[in-house]
């Protein structure tokens, strides 16, 4: 085991973009730094200890935000059909579902840290081209979503955010019960 680099820097720069556009990309950014900066001098086996009640690590907390944004990413393009049918899982979808929440055997953090990475550039790049944000699609069938919603573009990247900003809090605390170490204070 070794000590990875400081999760800082795999930080992603966003493309050149201003106005609403910009503010929704500086806000994710914002969130994924936090996010990315809990695993900051971890070892592969600290990232991937449960240090609370819950069944949460910090490399399955990136993982799983990695995971949601690249789905809804690939709702934003696709539609519903690019996600699965929550209502129609198996307990297997559930099972490798669970699998986003947890350093799997030959999983890194500096691999996770990548494919977040990765993830990130992709959804930036694509708010950057996106031709219009009030585009949409009915969501995907879930026992969480009610009737017939619709989600524009800029409605999921808002969730994308949410979610990020909920998760970075979630390893906060995480973190903070492993060693002490705190994002903020």
């Amino acid at each position: 085991m070794t000590v990875n680099e400081p999760a800082t820097s795999d930080a992603v720069e966003a493309p050149a973009v201003s106005g609403e556009r910009a503010d929704l990309l500086e806000t994710l950014a914002k969130h994924r730094h936090f996010l990315r900066f809990t695993t900051r001098d971890l070892t592969d086996e600290q990232a991937g200890l449960r240090t609370t009640a819950g069944e949460l690590c910090l490399g399955g907390l990136i993982k799983h935000v990695a995971s949601v944004e690249r789905g809804w990413v690939d709702f934003i393009l696709n539609g519903p059909s690019a996600m699965p049918d929550f209502t129609a899982m198996t307990e297997e979808d559930w099972a490798r579902r669970a699998d986003e929440f947890r350093m799997l055997p030959g999983e890194t953090l500096a691999g996770v840290l990548a494919d977040y990475a990765g993830v990130a550039a992709r959804t930036d790049d694509l708010v950057a081209a996106l031709p219009d944000l009030d585009a949409s699609w009915p969501l995907p069938k879930a026992p969480w979503f009610e009737g017939d919603v619709r989600w524009t573009a800029r409605r999921t990247l808002l969730h994308i955010i949410a979610e990020t900003a909920q998760h970075a809090g979630h390893a906060d605390i995480v973190r903070e019960s492993l060693d002490g170490a705190k994002s903020m204070g």
